[in-house]
């Protein structure tokens, strides 16, 4: 193999890294960021590519020698900052936290990590700055891509060798295709998977390609410098203007990407972008950009996971620039050496590239089997803070709704409809409307168990104009019994430009006609309203080691929790007027003089950040039970 090293990749790399770098730190001015990880995908299909391409025509092309540069080049600077990360999950991380790390362990060791963070969340939630190796999902990309395509660009050259860059084309634009649908349906998928993301490497192998067949002839020196200038205005763009709003990775990609081919195909060195892009501070960074990329996830992660507060920007500078320090060292100390047969043979690197695989997934397993090494805490609190608990309770104590109420074949807990209830028969009191419902009813049922108390919810559209909800709705108003119905949801939560309802024009005219209906066929009916709402989830309350911590985490301040409830509370107040019902306020109950919090004295009351566990259904459903006065 020997082909001409060009200064100007390696400094297309740096402005990759930086990009992603300074995306995650979360600076507002690289809100498209994240498209470095897009121009790293057409730097890999060309480089390789090229690679492949070239040994081809030499005729010494091998699948064994090729797999074995991926190993040299992926595992040992992968594998050290796997190994790093294990003693800080282990002393900072909490127990669900530390379980998913070791599950995500394993994945980046199996190289399925995008299928994993896939199966979990969006790149963008705020929990993904939480996840210290979240990043290597477009490793996983990568190495799944490279599985078949040697495979097939060798088949299509040797058979097919005219229609290379026709079989190239076609697949790209299929894949393009296929992500632009996909970045509108489903975003998620679209941003993780190999099938979504492949045509982005294939137009790094079009280039390869094209400069292949171009043979040492070269454009006119115009039009590189133009074609050149513009590739790099379209990268610095979509780093700029782009942010997690934009359908990606669809035709929106295409600015960064066709940007990227412009530099391969003509930015050469005695061009203006091959000049800056060749400079020796880029080049330096884009040598070490592999080993940046890893670090700078998990150090940022980390930093978030200890800090109890939001980390600032000089904190978030100092870790990007701490970042391209060990970035360097890895280099220099691992990457480099690795590279090296004299250091490592072939058999050596394979052996040590199972051994550790196999360490790294015993050891995720081993997380995963001991729910997060639980028995390293030593909570002073009570109380589930988990979504299983709360519904195996349900489960395991309550009845389910009479048949005719769910006659509807379509309706069934998959489909979001979830109906429970006390006792058998008809029941005396029903919590109408979403998971905000349901939440209030254990406690309800249990501090009222003379009566038949049920939820009747459908999570989305507690609404009567929805089909599905009208078996259940029309099963209240159909039936003869003088029946209490408890009206409440998560209000906040219909409050957003997305379903065009930010000034709560439809909960009012959705809660009016409901509670119209309601009472016209002799319905008791009571508004209830919210609980507050939290930017993280409960269980740093249940593990923080000292107080101060769970101030911090666990608290909400009153004027916070006021302004959640302004969204709805005037709203609920005009409806109990007008309708003459009654309209009770919750909030208050879980805050104190001056703030709200997930916990009271020793207990735990919410499962997540905005729903209430059984203490917390307890607390609340006795509040109710007295003030409604059944």
């Amino acid at each position: 193999m020997a082909l001409n090293y060009r200064r100007e990749i390696d400094g297309l790399r740096a402005v990759a890294v930086l990009a992603v770098i300074l995306h995650h730190a979360g600076f507002d001015m690289f809100s498209g960021g994240f498209v470095g990880v897009d121009v790293f995908f057409v730097i890999s299909g060309y480089l390789i590519s090229s690679i492949i391409l070239f040994e081809i025509r030499q005729g010494d092309f091998s699948l064994a020698n090729f797999y074995e540069r991926r190993v040299r080049r992926i595992f040992p600077a992968l594998f050290l900052v796997m190994l790093t990360c294990i003693p800080f999950a282990l002393l900072w991380l909490l127990p669900s936290d530390l379980k998913e790390f070791g599950q995500s362990q394993v994945a980046v060791s199996l190289f399925v990590s995008n299928v994993f963070f896939w199966l979990q969340a969006g790149y963008f939630d705020t929990a993904a700055e939480l996840k210290p190796l979240l990043h290597t999902w477009s490793l996983a990309v990568e190495e799944q891509f490279y599985v078949f395509y040697p495979v097939c660009l060798v088949l299509i050259s040797k058979y097919f060798r005219r229609w290379t860059l026709i079989f190239i084309v076609f697949f790209g634009v299929s894949g393009l295709v296929l992500a632009q649908w996909t970045s509108l349906a489903n975003p998620a998928t679209a941003f993780y998977l190999l099938q979504t993301r492949s045509w982005e490497l294939l137009l790094g192998a079009l280039a390869a390609a094209l400069l292949a067949r171009r043979d040492g002839n070269e454009f006119s020196r115009e039009l590189m410098e133009f074609c050149s200038g513009f590739g790099l205005l379209l990268i610095l763009y979509s780093v700029f203007a782009y942010d997690q709003a934009t359908p990606f990775p669809g035709f929106f990609a295409l600015v960064p990407t066709f940007g990227a081919v412009l530099i391969i195909l003509c930015a050469k060195k005695d061009t203006f972008v091959g000049r800056f892009l060749g400079h020796k501070i880029l080049v330096g960074i884009g040598l070490v950009s592999y080993s940046a990329y890893l670090w700078h996830q998990p150090m940022f992660a980390f930093a978030r996971h200890r800090s109890l507060v939001e980390l600032g920007n000089t904190q978030l500078a100092l870790i990007s620039l701490a970042s391209l320090f060990f970035a360097y060292f890895s280099w220099r100390y691992v990457e480099v050496p690795f590279r090296n047969r004299n250091n490592f043979t072939s058999r050596k690197i394979f052996s040590l590239g199972i051994t550790f695989s196999l360490l790294f997934v015993g050891f995720g397993l081993f997380l995963n089997e001991t729910d997060g090494l639980v028995s390293r805490f030593e909570s002073g609190l009570a109380g589930d803070v988990g979504q299983l608990e709360f519904h195996q309770y349900i489960e395991s104590n309550f009845l389910d709704c009479e048949p005719k109420v769910i006659a509807d074949k379509a309706l069934t807990w998959d489909a979001f409809l979830r109906c429970k209830q006390s006792k058998q028969g008809v029941p005396d009191v029903v919590l109408l409307g979403d998971s905000h419902a349901e939440h209030l009813f254990i406690g309800l049922a249990e501090a009222k168990p003379k009566l038949n108390v049920a939820f009747y919810i459908l999570d989305h559209e507690p609404f009567v104009n929805r089909p599905a909800f009208s078996v259940i709705f029309n099963e209240l108003l159909n039936n003869k019994k003088s029946q209490h119905v408890i009206i409440t949801m998560a209000y906040g939560m219909r409050f957003n430009e997305d379903n065009g309802n930010e000034d709560g024009k439809d909960l009012y005219e959705g809660l009016f006609a409901t509670i119209k209906s309601l009472k016209y066929s002799g319905k008791t009916v009571s508004l209830v309203g919210d609980i507050p709402r939290y930017q993280t989830g409960p269980e740093s309350c249940k593990y923080a080691v000292r107080l101060e911590e769970v101030s911090l985490l666990c608290q909400i301040s009153i004027s916070e929790a006021d302004s959640q409830a302004l969204l709805y509370s005037a709203i609920l107040k005009s409806l109990s007027e007008e309708l003459d019902v009654v309209y009770f306020e919750i909030d208050k109950l879980l805050c104190g003089d001056s703030s709200c919090g997930m916990t009271k004295g020793k207990f735990v009351l919410y499962r997540d950040f905005h729903h209430l566990n059984i203490f917390g259904s307890k607390l609340v459903g006795n509040y109710l039970a007295q003030k409604l006065n059944f």
